[in-house]
């Protein structure tokens, strides 16, 4: 038997990892399998959104990590030989990805951007590399071919109503020697910008906190986020420390992100680069952020701003 795998934390992201494992299945002409935890009731939808089977994971005591899961993996994962395991790049996700890749003795490409298959059906898959510097490719010699993928790297598959699947139920598991002693949610002080999908960013080009103010009300009348460049949360502590974007804080994919007084330094424009439309505000017209952006506004943000709210305000009143 073979087939592809598809294994995430949440609903959405399952269906990402379905849409581009629905494409490999049909290139590989072989089945596409989706992993869950959830309910059968979820199961069916998964069927109705391109799955062949559906696996049912054991349900895990409180006590118990993802990592429980590993050894279920392995077990069916030995006996089904499927040809790719696609599994969600969270903080989870990638430290299951990695053992049951131990666990199977093949390779793992992590943060995988994109896949696609060469003429002998291997996987190359690539990944950024050096802050967003380069692009790695990464081709997997052993079997299965195994990669983590971020959220919203792929787009959702729609629903093909009337599809027929198989539901089956992974009833063992092997207890982790690791226990959970309590969960709690995370406690943000700031939306999850990951989520947004409309972003105005602030950086250094403010002059006071109190220029925070503007800004807000920009990303309020577009019904967007506010975030900012790392200086203004980790070195000037004006806004929340899991608000600011970059290779160490979020990574955002929005439909449009407007850079008010962002310089542009690339450690912030990889944490941008997946967004669809870059508009960039700064009085310095030689600031790295233009050549980025798709669209670039060279003036002062306290005179450029305030015009576009007070449009914006009129087109939304029509």
């Amino acid at each position: 038997m073979a087939g592809i795998w598809v294994l995430a934390e949440n609903f959405e992201h399952t269906l990402e990892l379905l849409n581009i494992g629905q494409q490999l299945a049909a290139q590989l002409g072989t089945r596409l399998v989706a992993l869950t935890n959830r309910e059968k009731a979820k199961a069916t939808e998964l069927i109705a959104y391109g799955a062949d089977e559906v696996l049912l994971l054991p349900v895990l005591p409180d006590d118990q990590p993802w990592e429980a899961w590993v050894s279920t993996l392995a077990e069916e994962a030995r006996q089904a030989d499927p040809d790719v395991i696609l599994i969600g790049g969270t903080s989870r996700g990638q430290d299951l990805a990695a053992r049951l890749a131990a666990r199977l003795n093949t390779g793992l490409c992590s943060g995988c951007t994109s896949l696609k298959l060469d003429q002998e059906n291997r996987l190359i898959m690539e990944r950024l590399v050096y802050g967003g510097l380069a692009i790695q490719t990464v081709v997997c010699p052993t079997r299965p071919q195994m990669a983590t993928i971020p959220p919203h790297t792929y787009t959702p598959v729609e629903p093909q109503p009337g599809r027929e699947g198989v539901i089956r139920e992974l009833t063992t598991f092997t207890p982790s020697p690791v226990k959970v002693l309590s969960r709690r949610p995370i406690d943000r002080k700031s939306a999850d910008l990951s989520e947004a999908r409309v972003i105005v960013c602030v950086g250094r080009g403010l002059e006071k906190p109190e220029d925070l103010s503007l800004a807000r009300e920009l990303a309020e009348v577009l019904g967007g986020e506010l975030g900012c460049t790392r200086p203004l949360a980790e070195d000037l502590g004006w806004m929340p420390a899991d608000s600011y974007i970059g290779i160490s804080g979020q990574r955002v994919k929005p439909d449009l992100y407007i850079g008010l007084g962002v310089s542009g330094q690339i450690h912030h424009l990889s944490g941008i680069r997946d967004s669809r439309i870059v508009c960039a505000i700064n009085n310095d017209e030689n600031a790295p952020i233009f050549e980025a952006a798709d669209y670039g506004i060279v003036g002062d943000l306290k005179t450029v701003v305030p015009e576009m709210i007070n449009i914006l305000r009129k087109v939304g009143q029509k």
